[in-house]
């Protein structure tokens, strides 16, 4: 058997099978993949080319593939998209909506084994800073990105999922939550709805801002709400779907209806009687106009909350209507009122400021966490606890402050 040829570099240094040193003085060594594909990797020094060789045994031996080296994140996205089930096809396209509008141009060309946390972290700040995207956005964007990248961990082409948990790491370091669960106090929610039922150029609106506020809804599931989802007999509101708006540059604007995606979604509310005046005032008020729902959206026909053209509310309208009821009503306030009183008023909010109200109030009632999470929707209960406590921590300040200024029982 012929014993095999001592290969030594320009410094008469061994070199392991697979090494050579090239013309130029540089190394490369060159391994054959299981699918019989040719590889090279190429380093300054021969220590460094060993750092590196020793990098491919340690990924092989995790069960990393030793040829992935090339591919980039927009490659691994084609392969999720053709291989992705289970999705309905309106969250489809905004998948892919978002990610060939905000991901494809910014990362999408980098090298999957090249991208750090800090790469990810970075993204999300320019879409947060730079682009001033809402944070939902940026949660569609994560929801897809995150899944390519697991997708390339589950393939072996990466160890961990750089993007994990990074969400939560711009929600706190961009305090993205302290507006929009900010709930109207009563004194506010008083002042907003007997503004509404007191003029006439708003009194159109209050039946749908009632049942947002009686109800907790989501937008989505209040302009989605049918007649036939409506039970005045029993009392309740049955929540099975909820109704989206998509603004794509490829497939236009259009609206779609999505279902529940977990069990927690689909559910019976029961109705406050104000929320069944609100009903028959909205059923009336549409008999006198001459208004009849005309959209069909997915299927889905004969919805509550239409225009005056018979089409499907949308949420940008009505918290367009909100800015100018929160504006005239101020005003009004402002008119009436000397100079030195201390007033009132409206504070900026949106539609889903009154379903966190409506949580609110029934926490500061004292309710069941429980039943609170079913009439919510939550599929976690933690998601519930957190609303309980941004919701009872103002009371229980005034509770507090009840006690002390009651009497001298703390006096020492």
């Amino acid at each position: 058997m012929a014993k095999e040829k001592v290969r030594l570099d320009s410094y008469r240094r061994r070199l392991k099978k697979g090494e050579s040193q090239r013309a130029d003085g540089k190394y490369d060594y060159r391994w054959t993949d299981r699918y019989g594909k040719r590889h090279s990797i190429y380093a300054d020094t021969l220590d460094e080319l060993r750092e590196k060789e020793g990098a491919l045994t340690r990924d092989s031996f995790d069960g990393l593939k030793v040829e992935r080296g090339n591919v980039t994140l927009d490659e691994m996205y084609a392969t999720w998209r053709d291989l992705k089930r289970g999705l309905k096809d309106n969250t489809r396209q905004n998948y892919i909506y978002m990610y060939e509008n905000f991901v494809s141009p910014s990362i999408g060309k980098m090298r999957l084994i090249k991208i750090k946390r800090s790469d990810i972290k970075r993204f999300y700040n320019t879409l947060a800073d730079e682009r001033n995207l809402k944070f939902a956005t940026i949660d569609n964007v994560h929801t897809v990105l995150h899944q390519v990248l697991q997708m390339a961990v589950e393939d072996m082409i990466i160890r961990t999922n750089p993007s994990d948990n990074m969400l939560k790491e711009l929600k706190a370091s961009h305090n993205f939550d302290t507006e929009h669960k900010k709930a109207l106090s009563v004194e506010e929610q008083k002042l907003f709805m007997t503004f509404l039922q007191k003029h006439p150029q708003y009194q159109h609106w209050y039946p749908i801002f009632a049942i947002m506020l009686g109800t907790g809804m989501r937008v989505g599931e209040t302009t989605g709400l049918r007649w036939c989802d409506i039970d005045m007999k029993e009392a309740t509101v049955n929540v099975n779907h909820t109704l989206v708006y998509y603004n794509h540059a490829k497939g236009g604007c259009y609206f779609g209806i999505n279902t529940p995606k977990t069990e927690a979604g689909k559910r019976d509310i029961p109705m406050f009687e104000f929320v069944k005046d609100a009903f028959k005032q909205e059923r009336k008020f549409q008999f006198e106009v001459g208004i009849r729902s005309e959209a069909v959206v997915d299927g889905y026909e004969d919805f509550i909350f239409v225009n005056r053209f018979g089409n499907v509310q949308h949420q940008g309208t009505l918290n367009k209507a909100l800015r100018r009821i929160i504006r005239d009503c101020n005003d009004e306030v402002l008119a009436k009122a000397n100079g030195n009183e201390e007033v009132v008023l409206l504070p900026p909010f949106t539609c889903h400021s009154l379903r966190h109200t409506f949580a609110t109030r029934l926490c500061e009632s004292g309710i069941n966490i429980k039943a609170l999470q079913d009439i919510l929707g939550h599929k976690d209960i933690e998601t519930t606890m957190e609303v309980y406590a941004e919701a009872t921590k103002d009371l229980k300040k005034k509770e507090m402050a009840k006690i002390e200024l009651s009497d001298d029982i703390w006096a020492v």
